[in-house]
């Protein structure tokens, strides 16, 4: 209830499942279940999306990801007139929330979203169905690029695992409950960066955009492993709300 309806529904008794629902809820807290997980929901991008121990949480930094893409697209509308519509992909999904927001967002789009994790897929397409954009949105069960058809895409989109494995230890206790699958970037942190990289010339045409969510202290190693993968490129990086380094743009040129 908001606050208007518990005013309303002051004197109003509580069933006794309410009661066993409220009460086991809290001792999940106490074990260090993130909220979101017991309540299955979170904003994100002002859209409602189920969540549960099977994908991560969308975070708030990861918005500057799709606003970037939804800012581009906008700017360079001319851009993308003669190949309508415009073709989109996004690799390691999870919930569905940045295909979702994307195809949300964005009104002459298709996109293709993938995860490794089966569970994944469907928690996204319940989200998909739940935000009115299932017709817009192809879900493949891939790990990264394995499934998927070769296409020419306009935009590619990820925030993929991203944590140094020998960091996930020092996590806090409610983050270490999320899937660890969708946190591990394995001993550096790059795995599924060098995937995607490694890649891009099959999946993408000149003058795609690449769009890829990082962590704070990853911007360099990012950079360096661009420019020695593809050497005419140009990266640039945007900061999130607290200054941090979080979003890699590469327009491809070759």
């Amino acid at each position: 209830m908001n606050k208007f309806e518990l005013v309303i529904n002051h004197i109003q008794e509580i069933s006794k499942e309410k009661e066993y629902e409220f009460f086991s809820g809290l001792k999940k807290l106490k074990n260090n279940i993130p909220i979101q997980y017991i309540t299955n929901h979170q904003e994100f991008m002002k859209l409602d999306f189920y969540v549960d121990e099977n994908v991560l949480i969308p975070q708030p930094d990861t918005e500057v990801l799709v606003e970037e893409v939804i800012k581009y697209v906008e700017k360079n509308s001319e851009k993308f007139s003669n190949t309508l519509p415009i073709k989109i992909l996004d690799l390691c999904t999870g919930s569905g929330a940045i295909a979702i927001s994307l195809a949300k967002y964005i009104d002459n789009c298709e996109v293709i979203a993938t995860d490794t994790s089966s569970k994944a897929i469907q928690i996204a397409k319940l989200n998909a169905e739940k935000n009115l954009v299932h017709e817009k949105i192809t879900f493949i069960e891939s790990d990264m690029f394995n499934s998927i058809p070769e296409t020419k895409f306009d935009i590619i989109v990820s925030n993929p695992p991203y944590i140094e494995s020998a960091v996930i230890p020092t996590l806090s206790k409610e983050v270490q409950k999320e899937p660890i699958i969708a946190l591990d970037g394995g001993k550096d942190g790059l795995d599924f960066y060098k995937n995607i990289i490694d890649n891009l010339t099959k999946y993408s045409k000149s003058n795609s955009l690449l769009f890829l969510e990082i962590g704070y202290n990853q911007k360099d190693k990012l950079f360096n492993l661009i420019k020695t993968t593809i050497p005419s490129s140009n990266p640039k990086c945007i900061q999130d709300l607290a200054n941090n380094d979080r979003v890699i743009i590469l327009e491809l040129n070759y």
